[in-house]
């Protein structure tokens, strides 16, 4: 079961959209470094489709839900990002993993963004030209386009 802690309108989350982010719990990552160690426990409130909606209703002019987390069960962000996409096919979908790897139980139809990687402190996160992280378009066949580039900053 996913269960969020707390919710924010981002801007820089994923490039040109207006995100919700759902700061999720129960991180089995455990990155060094990580920004948010609360998340590493099982804490907060259920997440599912009849919470997200109220979130989504309160958030009006947002074009991109960001699940932020969610590794334990990948299952459940496949699961609610389908139900998401069916109720509101207007807004984007974007999901931050910590893992290196996308699972086998993600399938890319229900998803606009993908970010992989887990935090490391030494190499920076998606706005540095050492970060390990990757953030990807899904494109129209599924396929994963690379476009970490789109965090860099411009001088």
């Amino acid at each position: 079961m996913l269960k969020y802690t707390d919710t924010l309108v981002v801007f820089k989350e994923v490039p040109d959209e207006i995100s919700l982010a759902i700061n999720i719990s129960n991180c089995p990552c455990h990155c060094p470094g990580c920004h948010t160690k609360k998340l590493w426990e099982d804490i907060g409130e259920v997440l599912d489709i009849n919470s997200i909606t109220k979130l989504i209703e309160k958030n009006k002019g947002i074009s991109c839900v960001s699940l932020m987390g969610g590794d334990a069960t990948p299952e459940d962000i496949n699961t609610l990002a389908s139900e998401l996409k069916e109720k509101f096919p207007e807004l984007k979908i974007s999901w931050y993993s910590g893992k290196q790897d996308l699972s086998e139980r993600i399938n890319l139809k229900y998803f606009d963004y993908i970010k992989l990687g887990p935090y490391i402190e030494d190499l920076g996160g998606l706005d540095k030209s050492t970060t390990n992280q990757v953030f990807y378009k899904v494109g129209d066949n599924q396929e994963l386009i690379d476009i970490t580039w789109k965090f860099k900053k411009k001088f």
